[in-house]
Protein backbone atom coordinates (compact mmCIF):
# COMPACT_ATOMS: atom_id res chain seq x y z
CA UNK A 1 0.00 0.00 0.00
CA UNK A 2 1.25 3.58 -0.93
CA UNK A 3 -0.41 6.85 -0.92
CA UNK A 4 -0.16 10.19 -2.57
CA UNK A 5 -1.75 13.87 -2.35
CA UNK A 6 -3.50 14.53 -5.83
CA UNK A 7 -4.35 17.79 -7.51
CA UNK A 8 -5.67 15.69 -10.60
CA UNK A 9 -8.73 14.92 -9.82
CA UNK A 10 -10.33 13.55 -13.09
CA UNK A 11 -14.06 12.02 -13.48
CA UNK A 12 -12.52 8.26 -13.62
CA UNK A 13 -10.38 9.05 -10.22
CA UNK A 14 -14.05 10.97 -8.54
CA UNK A 15 -16.05 7.58 -9.67
CA UNK A 16 -13.60 5.51 -8.08
CA UNK A 17 -13.19 7.38 -4.97
CA UNK A 18 -17.15 7.56 -4.87
CA UNK A 19 -17.26 3.86 -5.58
CA UNK A 20 -14.62 3.60 -2.53
CA UNK A 21 -16.77 6.12 -0.25
CA UNK A 22 -20.07 3.97 -0.88
CA UNK A 23 -18.53 0.75 0.12
CA UNK A 24 -17.11 2.18 3.17
CA UNK A 25 -20.15 4.05 4.08
CA UNK A 26 -22.21 1.10 3.84
CA UNK A 27 -20.55 -1.14 5.86
CA UNK A 28 -19.63 1.31 8.22
CA UNK A 29 -22.57 3.86 8.67
CA UNK A 30 -25.44 0.61 9.53
CA UNK A 31 -28.15 3.49 10.95
CA UNK A 32 -28.03 4.63 7.16
CA UNK A 33 -30.40 3.12 4.80
CA UNK A 34 -29.36 3.06 1.37
CA UNK A 35 -31.63 5.27 0.14
CA UNK A 36 -30.07 8.20 2.66
CA UNK A 37 -26.77 6.88 1.34
CA UNK A 38 -27.56 7.44 -2.27
CA UNK A 39 -29.15 11.07 -1.22
CA UNK A 40 -25.32 11.97 0.54
CA UNK A 41 -23.48 10.25 -2.22
CA UNK A 42 -24.92 12.95 -4.78
CA UNK A 43 -22.79 15.62 -2.63
CA UNK A 44 -19.68 13.41 -2.56
CA UNK A 45 -17.92 14.14 -5.81
CA UNK A 46 -18.10 17.62 -5.06
CA UNK A 47 -16.65 17.72 -1.46
CA UNK A 48 -13.74 15.78 -3.39
CA UNK A 49 -12.98 17.81 -5.75
CA UNK A 50 -13.45 20.87 -3.30
CA UNK A 51 -11.39 19.45 -0.14
CA UNK A 52 -7.99 21.53 -0.01
CA UNK A 53 -5.68 18.36 0.38
CA UNK A 54 -6.93 14.80 -1.31
CA UNK A 55 -4.79 11.48 -0.32
CA UNK A 56 -5.53 8.33 -2.17
CA UNK A 57 -4.07 4.85 -0.90
CA UNK A 58 -3.62 2.38 -3.67
CA UNK A 59 -2.95 -1.23 -3.04
CA UNK A 60 0.11 -3.05 -5.15
CA UNK A 61 -2.76 -2.74 -8.88
CA UNK A 62 -2.67 0.40 -7.93
CA UNK A 63 -6.58 0.31 -7.38
CA UNK A 64 -7.55 2.98 -4.39
CA UNK A 65 -8.23 1.09 -1.60
CA UNK A 66 -9.15 4.25 0.71
CA UNK A 67 -8.76 8.40 1.08
CA UNK A 68 -8.38 11.33 3.46
CA UNK A 69 -9.13 14.83 2.87
CA UNK A 70 -7.94 17.52 5.23
CA UNK A 71 -8.62 21.56 5.01
CA UNK A 72 -6.29 23.16 7.48
CA UNK A 73 -5.76 21.25 10.60
CA UNK A 74 -8.99 18.89 10.42
CA UNK A 75 -9.11 15.53 9.08
CA UNK A 76 -12.93 16.04 6.76
CA UNK A 77 -12.85 12.60 5.63
CA UNK A 78 -11.33 8.87 6.11
CA UNK A 79 -12.45 6.28 4.17
CA UNK A 80 -11.11 3.08 3.42
CA UNK A 81 -12.69 0.04 1.11
CA UNK A 82 -13.79 -2.62 4.19
CA UNK A 83 -11.61 -5.40 2.41
CA UNK A 84 -8.85 -3.22 3.89
CA UNK A 85 -10.07 -2.10 7.06
CA UNK A 86 -8.19 -3.29 10.18
CA UNK A 87 -5.10 -3.75 8.14
CA UNK A 88 -2.91 -0.71 9.15
CA UNK A 89 -4.37 1.27 6.23
CA UNK A 90 -6.13 4.26 7.95
CA UNK A 91 -3.67 4.09 10.54
CA UNK A 92 -0.91 4.89 8.20
CA UNK A 93 -2.90 7.91 6.65
CA UNK A 94 -3.79 9.53 9.85
CA UNK A 95 -0.33 9.38 11.15
CA UNK A 96 0.71 11.07 8.12
CA UNK A 97 -1.67 13.84 8.50
CA UNK A 98 -1.15 14.36 12.22
CA UNK A 99 2.24 14.69 11.25
CA UNK A 100 3.05 16.06 8.41
CA UNK A 101 0.03 18.40 8.12
CA UNK A 102 -0.94 18.95 11.94
CA UNK A 103 -4.56 17.29 11.89
CA UNK A 104 -5.35 17.65 16.14
CA UNK A 105 -9.37 17.69 14.77
CA UNK A 106 -11.85 15.87 13.31
CA UNK A 107 -15.72 15.05 13.50
CA UNK A 108 -17.23 11.33 13.99
CA UNK A 109 -20.68 10.11 13.95
CA UNK A 110 -21.70 8.74 17.32
CA UNK A 111 -23.43 5.60 15.43
CA UNK A 112 -20.21 4.63 14.54
CA UNK A 113 -18.55 3.16 16.79
CA UNK A 114 -16.07 1.68 15.43
CA UNK A 115 -14.37 4.50 13.74
CA UNK A 116 -15.04 6.72 17.31
CA UNK A 117 -12.74 3.72 18.73
CA UNK A 118 -10.46 3.97 16.05
CA UNK A 119 -9.69 7.59 16.91
CA UNK A 120 -9.68 7.34 20.53
CA UNK A 121 -6.53 4.65 20.14
CA UNK A 122 -5.01 7.19 17.96
CA UNK A 123 -5.21 9.98 20.31
CA UNK A 124 -8.40 11.82 20.07
CA UNK A 125 -11.12 12.73 22.42
CA UNK A 126 -14.37 14.49 22.34
CA UNK A 127 -14.97 17.84 23.17
CA UNK A 128 -18.41 18.45 21.87
CA UNK A 129 -21.40 16.49 21.00
CA UNK A 130 -24.59 17.73 18.65
CA UNK A 131 -27.94 15.76 18.25
CA UNK A 132 -27.83 16.30 14.76
CA UNK A 133 -25.52 16.22 11.95
CA UNK A 134 -24.44 19.10 9.55
CA UNK A 135 -27.84 18.66 7.53
CA UNK A 136 -30.32 18.76 10.41
CA UNK A 137 -30.46 14.84 10.52
CA UNK A 138 -31.14 12.68 13.64
CA UNK A 139 -27.47 11.65 13.31
CA UNK A 140 -25.06 13.23 16.37
CA UNK A 141 -21.83 13.88 15.77
CA UNK A 142 -18.71 13.60 18.26
CA UNK A 143 -15.88 16.60 17.96
CA UNK A 144 -12.84 14.95 18.42
CA UNK A 145 -9.70 16.47 19.34
CA UNK A 146 -6.09 15.17 19.77
CA UNK A 147 -5.24 14.67 23.15
CA UNK A 148 -1.79 16.01 23.03
CA UNK A 149 -1.67 18.45 20.32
Amino acid sequence: MRFYETKNRDNLLIDTLLNVWEKSVTATHLFLSKEEIAQIAEFVPTALQEIPHLFVAVNEQEHPIAFMGIAESKLEMLFITPEERGKGVGKKLLQYAIKNWGVNELCVNEQNPLAKGFYEHMGFQVYKRTDTDEQGNPYPLLYMELANK
